[in-house]
């Protein structure tokens, strides 16, 4: 196990990681490959002892992970569990946080963002990097997810050399908050793109043509792109564990969209329906189904 209390070499920073589900084991999982000090917590112990048997130290607390790292990474479920890891009894804000950095992967409101960001920064100093990931828990698993940030340019150059042994991409967007803003029209439009590919792909399978095909046939054109290649199938053969990401994610995303675009008075139509068609397949399917299980709503009853 790695010993916590332990600087790392010069010009390397100490690392931790809060939220080990689907998205944050992966990622961990690639800071140790990438040989770097990282120390975990996670709300259940049962999912910090394999990573610790894989080289990462153990945090009691929220506050004893800041305590031993220069930098910390998060991904939680919504803003509410950001604002218990941050605020809670022995929260990231009860930690020394002077020159130190949190990084949220979390998907919340941008609002929730630059609130949180300023409250910790009253509380201890610590800086906050608005960070939401795209590419499920595929891009998770091989380091290509691309990341979409908000907060200070030097923040985000500091962090940068371990951001990219998680991710393909990691794009600063503008001050805090952007980064949220930006991952919500990502949502627009994966969040479309599933509703869309759903109803193609059981029009293929009504109509009485192979579906698993359409990724090949529709190769190289203007439908092709990486959620064709990557849903279709999956939708088709009923592949959901382990999931892509779950129905209520998605919800709760379209739903912040939807909020964000009241206050901008932005018309979002296509997103309203989508948001629309995941509360009827929370309802059939359960909140935490996989996200592509919207493709079952249109089964013809047996």
């Amino acid at each position: 196990m790695a010993d916590a209390s332990k600087a790392n070499p010069q010009g390397v920073e100490r690392l931790g990681y809060l939220g080990l589900g689907l998205m944050g084991t992966p990622m961990t999982r690639r800071l140790l490959k990438a040989g770097y000090q990282v120390t975990v917590w996670n709300r259940s112990e049962g999912k910090v002892a394999p990573l610790a048997e894989a080289g990462a130290g153990r945090a009691a607390t929220p506050r004893d992970l800041l305590t031993n790292a220069d930098i910390a990474f998060m991904c939680v479920t919504d803003a509410a569990a950001v604002e218990e890891v941050i605020f809670g009894p022995d929260g990231l804000a009860a930690a020394p946080g002077a020159g130190k950095l949190v990084v949220d992967f979390s998907s919340i409101h941008p609002d929730a963002a630059r609130d949180l960001a300023k409250r910790l920064k009253a509380a201890n100093g610590a800086g906050w990097i608005d960070a939401p990931v795209s590419g499920g828990t595929k891009g998770a698993e091989e380091g290509t997810l691309a990341i979409m940030a908000g907060g200070e340019a030097d923040e985000i150059e500091r962090v940068r050399p371990y951001v990219l042994a998680m991710a393909r991409r990691f794009t600063h967007m503008g001050p805090t908050g952007a980064g949220q803003t930006t991952k919500l029209c990502n949502q627009v439009i994966v969040g479309c793109a599933m509703a869309v590919l759903a109803e193609a792909t059981r029009l293929a399978v009504n109509a009485g043509i192979d579906a698993n095909r359409l990724p090949e046939a529709l190769a190289g054109g203007f439908a092709d792109s990486i959620p064709l290649q990557l849903f279709v199938p999956r939708m088709v053969q009923g592949i959901h564990s382990p999931p892509l990401g779950h129905i209520a994610t998605m919800l709760k995303d379209l739903d912040t969209v939807a909020d964000v675009a009241q206050a901008t008075s932005t018309p979002v139509p296509m997103a309203s329906l989508a948001g629309q068609l995941f509360r009827l397949a929370k309802a059939a399917r359960g909140a935490e189904a996989d996200a592509l299980e919207i493709y079952k709503l249109s089964a013809a009853e047996r």
